[in-house]
């Protein structure tokens, strides 16, 4: 009988032939010579304003609206439900069927991602259409859809834009009212709070094209319009190839994805574990409808362009216990109280889900449960409800050199007792809750608190809802070196939230060489501007934060928000916060509102371009004769300012109250280099 191990040999061979001979690269013509120059950015900026922030890709971005088009350029905009705010930059490209924008390459390429977004259907549940693609000579389809986009409503959401109020006796902004006891009958605009306008896909192309050829995108007909954002161009090497594997071909895997391969895997992991070697997934489809259950394994493909796992989201037969009632594609480790799993390693594969709508009870991430000691590397991860949601208690895991995509809700969360644990250099865009967050929920104190993690390197962009970067409680964890761009509503770039039933920050909070862009949204509830950094003591009492380094880039309101809650903000307070060698240019209103009892200090936190008075003190709203509940320690160094003379004037401290929350918005010019004085 022949061994799957040796079996493996002769199948990872013919995949890598028949791979190779798909996406090898191959000489085309000389470059037009008319053709634009490309314009090359990061989250829409210049790459030399964020130089050594954000990850490290190895793709090529470009804004539509940077390059040749015969369509219409919107834009900017930043208010929420609008499709220009959801766009990277806040501007985009529309066409209408036949016309196109045209990319130059600025490298040698031979793989595309577009980021568009074309019309729900009336009903909701989306359309498809076809994009033209051509480069150089050539010219290939790319199937666009809009069946993963477009939320409606209130929290969690709906699929559908004719629908009524999900929550009529919540309080709406719109109306300033609570339409069941308020104003019953008010219904709002249908759809009502549109969101999740854009999409994107990937295209490997059929050879290599050289820098300064053209990528012409031209909408199709059919539909009435369709938007692109922005593209990406990238040169995608050969597939990996492992010959000393278990090879899922060699228990049954179907590379084609017609047939369920769920029990092909099961059966390499076993013989995997049993043996010591590596899974290996070869180039190709492979269709797993439900979590596969990974532990003490490593399993790896042939890369992310070539081996892509694909699920559709299933109906259970009844809920788990859980509460789950979908299952879907994901690579699951043990549960906490189970142990959680241990050695594991996950890398080089897509994982595409098919989730639509968001039912926060239902596991249907990625990556899921509990690990220790393991790793997850460069994956791509789309259209899951979680890119990758871990429950703890655990420890030592890694999560690196990812990409986590068109996400329900976050792309990654630390939750329940995570200890020891890093993401870096990963990228991520357009998630429907938090980008990046570590979640200290205690349970009622039943559970160990986030202790010693790490965000580091990576890139966020677009969340349609909440925060970038979110830190709910724990213990001693660092936000470092991250790029954070285009948040959209009721969030911020960077966040610290005494919130959702986390355990209290304790030891030291740092945020450290961060940059933020187009950060800071209007809260719609409070209809005041959050800050880029937004600090929120909303059940518990916040100290401890450390902030050094940061970069705040024309934040859309305030560079920095401290606040309590209206109804505890004569119990809760923010305090021990210190600012050091950070640069803000760019504010729409102020470098600081406080809006809590507390207080926080500043060394050399320079500013420029800002808006509206440099500090907005409204403490805790009890308007003392001694001044306000929050105090400005200004420790020297602190210089610039804006329209109304320097930030941190003498006369603002250290708790004079000058409280005006909603001052106009002045915006600012666009970022540029900064020269020190």
């Amino acid at each position: 009988m022949t061994r799957p191990g040796t079996f493996v040999a002769a199948l990872a061979a013919a995949s890598l032939t028949v791979a190779v001979l798909a996406g090898a690269p191959a000489a085309s013509a000389a470059p037009p010579t008319n053709a634009p120059p490309p314009v090359v950015t990061r989250a829409a900026l210049d790459p030399a304003l964020v130089s050594g922030r954000g990850a490290d890709v190895a793709f090529l971005e470009q804004e539509a609206e940077s390059v040749a088009t015969n369509g219409t350029v919107i834009g900017p905009g930043r208010e929420a439900y609008t499709i220009e705010a959801e766009a990277s930059g806040r501007s985009a490209v529309k066409l209408l069927p036949g016309q196109y924008v045209e990319f130059t390459l600025p490298a040698a390429a031979n793989a595309i991602t577009v980021r568009y977004s074309i019309p729900d259907s009336p009903n909701g549940g989306g359309l498809e259409a076809p994009l033209a693609v051509k480069v150089g000579p050539h010219t290939t389809k790319l199937t666009m859809t809009s069946q993963y986009g477009y939320l409606y409503n209130q929290y969690p959401f709906t699929n559908d834009p004719n629908a009524g109020l999900l929550h009529p006796d919540w309080w709406l902004a719109e109306c300033a009212c609570v339409p069941q006891y308020d104003q019953p009958g008010f219904e709002p605009v249908k759809p009502f709070r549109p969101m999740k306008f854009y999409d994107e896909e990937r295209l490997l192309l059929h050879k290599t094209y050289k820098v300064g050829e053209t990528v012409r995108l031209t909408a199709p007909a059919g539909i009435a319009w369709t938007v692109i954002d922005l593209i990406d161009t990238e040169l995608v090497g050969k597939p990996y190839v492992k010959i000393k594997a278990a090879n899922v071909l060699a228990f049954g895997a179907d590379p084609t994805g017609r047939k369920d391969a769920a029990k092909a895997f099961e059966k390499a992991i076993a013989f995997a574990q049993r043996t010591g070697l590596t899974v290996y997934v070869p180039p190709g489809t492979y269709r797993v409808d439900r979590h596969i259950i990974v532990d003490d394994v490593t399993i790896e493909g042939a890369g992310h362009w070539y081996t892509k796992i694909t699920g559709s989201e299933m109906t259970l037969a009844e809920p788990a216990p859980d509460g789950s009632v979908h299952t879907g594609v994901g690579f699951y480790g043990k549960d906490a109280a189970d142990g959680g799993s241990r050695n594991v390693h996950l890398s080089g594969f897509a994982i595409e889900g098919d989730v639509r709508e968001r039912i926060d009870t239902d596991q249907v991430n990625g990556i899921g449960g509990a690990f220790h000691d393991s790793s997850f590397r460069s994956l791509h991860i789309q259209h899951t409800k979680v890119g990758l949601w871990f429950d703890g208690p655990m420890s030592n895991v890694l999560v690196e050199d990812s990409i986590i995509v068109d996400q329900i809700a976050d792309a990654l969360n630390f939750h329940l007792g995570v200890t020891d644990s890093t993401a870096r250099n990963n990228f991520v865009r357009n998630t429907g809750d938090d980008g990046l967050a570590m979640w200290a929920e205690s349970h009622g104190g039943t559970t160990p608190t986030n202790v010693g993690n790490v965000f580091d390197h990576n890139t966020v962009q677009t969340p349609t809802l909440a925060n970038g970067i979110a830190i709910y409680g724990g213990t001693d964890n660092t936000v470092s070196n991250n790029l954070v761009a285009d948040t959209i509503r009721e969030g911020s770039g960077l966040h610290a939230g005494s919130r959702f039933g986390a355990h209290p920050f304790a030891g030291t909070l740092t945020f450290e060489n961060n940059t933020t862009v187009r950060a800071g949204t209007r809260e719609l509830n409070w209809n005041i501007g959050m800050g880029s950094l937004w600090i929120y003591a909303l059940e518990g009492s916040i100290s401890g934060i450390r902030v050094s380094g940061d970069h705040y880039l024309d934040s859309t309101y305030n560079a920095i928000m401290a606040v309590a809650e209206w109804g505890v903000k004569d119990l809760y307070s923010i305090t021990d916060v210190a600012f050091e060698d950070v640069r803000i240019d760019g504010t729409g209103t102020s470098v600081l509102s406080a809006r809590a009892m507390g207080g926080a200090s500043f060394e050399n936190v320079d500013a420029r371009n800002v808006g509206a008075v440099g500090i907005n003190n409204c403490g805790a709203f009890n308007w003392l004769p001694t001044g306000s509940e929050f105090s400005v320690t200004d420790l020297g160094g602190n210089d610039g300012g804006g329209t109304t003379g320097p930030w941190a004037g003498s006369w603002q401290l250290p708790n004079t109250i000058t409280c005006d929350d909603r001052p106009p918005v002045v915006a600012p010019s666009a970022p540029s280099a900064w020269v020190q004085p």
